[in-house]
C-alpha cells in the first residue's frame, strides 16, 4: 500500500484590506517590473487607479488585456501570447474567479509570475494552484492542476464591499462547502490537489471557514448591503478567500462541487455563480442516503437566511425535466469526479434522490420561515 505524505500548500503571500490596491507595486516590484493586467471591463476599472499610481511610484510597466468571458484553453493561449509578445513577466487577475482561473493557467503557459486581485469574494479561486476549464459554450470541461499557487494575493476590502453583495454571498456558498467535502475526504482517505493528503493544520483551516461562516456571514452580509466594512466583512471575506481555498486544495472537494459541475449540462442553470451552485451541491450532499441531522438543518437555515438557493426553484430548474436532472446526477457520479472521494459509493440514482429531498427540505423550510431571503435572480 502507498502510504502519502501529508502535504500544505498555499499562496506565496496574502494581502488583504481596505485600501491595498493602492500599494500593489510594492509588492510586486520583487517579482518584475513589466505587467500584464487582465480583468472584464469593470474588473480593469475598478482596479486602475491604485495600479497607476502604485506602478508609477515603483517604476512598473504595465498593459491591460481585457478578458473575453470564459476559462476556456482558447482563451489562456490568448492571454498568455500577449503577455509574451508585451515581454510582461508579470500576469495580473482583477475580477472574478473565471478571468483568475485564465489568468493563473495563463502565467503558467507563459513562465510569468501570477498576480491575483479579485474586485469579489464569489469564490476561492483567488489562492488555489486549479484552474476550472470551461467550454467555449460553458460547459464544464476539466479541473487543470497548476504547478504552484499564485505568487500574490491581494484582497482590497474597499472593492469588494462596493461589489453586489449577490457575490459575497456566493462566496459564501462556495465556502460553506469547504469544511463538509474536507470531512468526507478525510473519511475516505482521499488524495488532495498536490498529491498528498490533509495536514492537521488543513483539516482546521477548513473546520474554521465553516465556523466564521456561521458566527459573522449574516452580518458580513448587511455590511456588504450598506457598502461598509466591518470586522464581519473582513473576517467573511478572509474565509471565502483565503480559508476556503486552504481548505479545499488542502484537503478535497466531493459530491457538492461534483454536483455544481454536473448541474453546468442544465441550460436553466448556466446564469448562476459558482457558488451558488456548490451551496444547493452541499445542500444535496448532506442529505445523500437519507442523513439529516440538526447540523444539517442549521445549514439549510443559513442558506434560507443569507440568500442561497435551498430550492431547485432558486436555481430556475423546477421545471426541468427528470431526464435532465438524471443527466446531471449522472455525470457528477461518472468515476473520476470529486463525488468518488464521498466515504461510500455514491451513484447517479443516489445524487437524483439527494437533489429532490434537498428540493422538497427547502421547500418546507421556506414555508416555514418565509421572507428571509429574495428570490435569487440568474445573470442574463
Amino acid at each position: 500500500m502507498t502510504i502519502r505524505p501529508n502535504i500544505l500548500i498555499a499562496p506565496a503571500k496574502y494581502v488583504q484590506g481596505a485600501g491595498a490596491i493602492d500599494e500593489i507595486g510594492e509588492f510586486i516590484v520583487p517579482l518584475g517590473n513589466r505587467v500584464l493586467a487582465v480583468g472584464d471591463a469593470i474588473g480593469l476599472s475598478v482596479t486602475r487607479a491604485g495600479r497607476e499610481q502604485s506602478f508609477g511610484k515603483n517604476n512598473i510597466f504595465q498593459v491591460e488585456l481585457e478578458f473575453d468571458g470564459e476559462v476556456s484553453d482558447r482563451e489562456i493561449e490568448r492571454i498568455a501570447s500577449f503577455s509574451v509578445k508585451n515581454k510582461c513577466g508579470v500576469i495580473m487577475a482583477g475580477g472574478g474567479g473565471k478571468v483568475i482561473d485564465a489568468v493563473k493557467a495563463a502565467a503558467e503557459d507563459a513562465c510569468a509570475a501570477s498576480v491575483i486581485a479579485p474586485t469579489i469574494a464569489s469564490n476561492d479561486a483567488p489562492c488555489s494552484a486549479l484552474s476550472v476549464i470551461y467550454n467555449e459554450d460553458g460547459t464544464f470541461n476539466r479541473l487543470r492542476p497548476l504547478r504552484r499557487n499564485p505568487d500574490i494575493v491581494l484582497v482590497d476590502t474597499l472593492i469588494i464591499a462596493q461589489a453586489p453583495v449577490r457575490y459575497l454571498v456566493a462566496g459564501m456558498g462556495d465556502a460553506l462547502a469547504t469544511w463538509f467535502e474536507a470531512d468526507a475526504c478525510h473519511k475516505s482517505g482521499a488524495v488532495n490537489l498536490s498529491g498528498g493528503t490533509a495536514t492537521i493544520a488543513g483539516m482546521a483551516v477548513a473546520r474554521l471557514c465553516f465556523d466564521t461562516l456561521m458566527e459573522y456571514g449574516f452580518d458580513a452580509k448587511i455590511a456588504c448591503e450598506n457598502k461598509m466594512i466591518n470586522s464581519a466583512l473582513e473576517k467573511v471575506v478572509e474565509a471565502n478567500t483565503l480559508l476556503s481555498g486552504l481548505g479545499f486544495e488542502n484537503c478535497g472537494v466531493a459530491a457538492a462541487h461534483a454536483l455544481s459541475e454536473g448541474f453546468s449540462l442544465i441550460p436553466e442553470i448556466h446564469g448562476f455563480l459558482h457558488g451558488e451552485t456548490v451551496a444547493f451541491g452541499l445542500l444535496v450532499q448532506l442529505l445523500l442516503g437519507g442523513g439529516q441531522d440538526g447540523e444539517t438543518n442549521r445549514v439549510f437555515r443559513f442558506c434560507h437566511e443569507i440568500g442561497l438557493p435551498v430550492t431547485l426553484g432558486d436555481l430556475n430548474a423546477d421545471k426541468v425535466d427528470r431526464d435532465m436532472l438524471l443527466s446531471a446526477a449522472e455525470f457528477a457520479a461518472a468515476p473520476g469526479r470529486p463525488s468518488g472521494n464521498m466515504p461510500f459509493e455514491v451513484t447517479g440514482e443516489m445524487l437524483y434522490d439527494a437533489i429532490l429531498a434537498a428540493d422538497a427540505m427547502g421547500r418546507d423550510m421556506k414555508a416555514a420561515i418565509p421572507g428571509l431571503n429574495s428570490k435569487i435572480s440568474p445573470d442574463r
